[in-house]
């Protein structure tokens, strides 16, 4: 456990760097190859998480404010991701679930179960937190392992299923993303899209960030949608004029510099991706295999930025009106741009049909968070969460995405 954690601690901008290194080398490139992949990996990590967290950080404070602004009422409170992994973290399960997936990982790549091999080992605590859940529940360590296989099972099949929109829409051929909380509702994003191409005129409506430039200009340039759509946000969250244009800079940035850090961590992966390919097909021909990475490499995509934009003022709308919601969305709403990847991947970066798909996920997540209030309270406690003041249940928006761990759970609970 204490090595599992110090693995941890490092981060991917650090433990990245070795990884993509031992894999060049085993896949056969020579030594200053495979590390200069390895430390470029390394560098374009740093940058995107550095840009995801100028996102967040600026997103944040502006979202609460807007919380507070409407004055919102409601009694689960959003306390951010960190509940989900401190649940994970906090269980018995931790090293076996890590040994078990790294080796059925290997074993499904053997059998031809899946071609992704998945070095996102920083998110294992996905399968941990679906583990956690089930073995609350059932009061059974073996059951709650199960339960984090079956998750990982699940989520590998899903990053297989969706690699070509990661290829031919976000420009990163031979990876792929099993990143449970935006790949669960991929299935369902596609469906959406489909369903919207049978519904007349609605099926023609296309809003894309190179249409809006192409038919305004400098208006539809990703800096200045960025600009505008952060500025907006700063009026709704009742910022002066200096904090509104400090927001619309800050989102103009982002826009601006993502897609250029992810063609930097591209640079590092794609020797890896090649070199990994030749490989196979030299011991295996006609067998392919992706490298499974962070999605948040894929919210560079400006439709995404957008999109995600949008529904924030959009959620708050739906917390205040939704049936059956209690959750107060508060922490984790500046998450929401990376939760849209795969509202807006189905419809090749259609800004339109993105929020119209964004809208019914964030209603499912809102729900789903409220269903799993009682039971992340509960093992909160246990696990020494610290709960705010005067809060009677906690939630999250990050553990409403959590779709198939959700579904998992509630599957195991009919046997609790």
């Amino acid at each position: 456990m204490a090595f599992i954690q110090f693995i941890l601690d490092l981060g991917a901008t650090i433990m990245m760097p070795i990884v993509v290194t031992i894999l060049g080398l085993i896949f056969g490139q020579k030594l200053s190859k495979a590390f200069r992949s390895g430390l470029t990996v390394g560098i374009g990590f740093a940058a995107i998480f550095m840009i995801v967290g100028m996102l967040v950080s600026n997103l944040s404070p502006a979202t609460q404010a807007m919380v507070q602004n409407w004055g919102l009422k409601l009694d689960v409170m959003d306390v951010g991701w960190p509940i989900s992994a401190s649940i994970s973290f906090g269980t018995s399960i931790v090293p076996v679930v890590f040994a078990a997936c790294f080796g059925l990982n290997i074993i499904m790549l053997a059998l031809n179960w899946t071609k992704t091999m998945n070095v996102d080992i920083w998110n294992y605590w996905h399968f941990i937190f679906t583990g956690a859940l089930v073995m609350y529940v059932t009061d059974s360590v073996a059951l709650g392992v199960l339960a984090s296989l079956i998750c990982f099972v699940i989520i590998m099949k899903l990053a297989d299923y969706t690699q070509p929109y990661v290829a031919d829409f976000f420009g990163m051929p031979g990876i792929s993303l099993p990143h449970t909380e935006t790949v669960s509702w991929a299935p369902l994003g596609i469906l959406i899209d489909k369903i919207i191409d049978r519904i007349p005129v609605i099926n023609k409506i296309v809003i894309k960030p190179e249409g809006i430039q192409k038919k305004f200009g400098l208006f539809g340039e990703p800096m200045i949608m960025g600009l505008l759509l952060g500025m907006g946000i700063g009026a709704l969250a009742g910022y002066d004029a200096a904090g509104i244009l400090m927001l619309g800079v800050n989102m103009s940035a982002v826009m601006f510099l993502m897609p250029r850090m992810v063609r930097v961590l591209m640079e590092g992966l794609m020797p890896l991706s090649e070199s990994a390919r030749d490989f196979i097909n030299k011991r295996f021909p006609g067998k392919e295999v992706f490298i499974g990475i962070d999605a948040a490499t894929a919210i560079g995509h400006p439709s995404v930025i957008s999109t995600g934009l949008i529904l924030i003022p959009i959620t708050l709308v739906l917390a205040a009106i939704l049936p059956g919601n209690r959750v107060l969305p508060f922490t984790d709403l500046g998450l929401i741009p990376i939760l849209m990847i795969w509202a807006v991947a189905p419809s090749r970066g259609n800004v339109f049909r993105g929020v119209v798909t964004g809208t019914i996920f964030m209603a499912l997540i809102l729900l789903i968070a409220t269903d799993l209030a009682e039971i992340t309270t509960l093992i909160a406690r246990d696990v020494q969460f610290p709960i705010p003041e005067g809060t009677s249940l906690i939630s999250s928006l990050d553990e409403g995405a959590h779709l198939v761990p959700y579904l998992i759970y509630k599957l195991f609970s009919l046997f609790g």
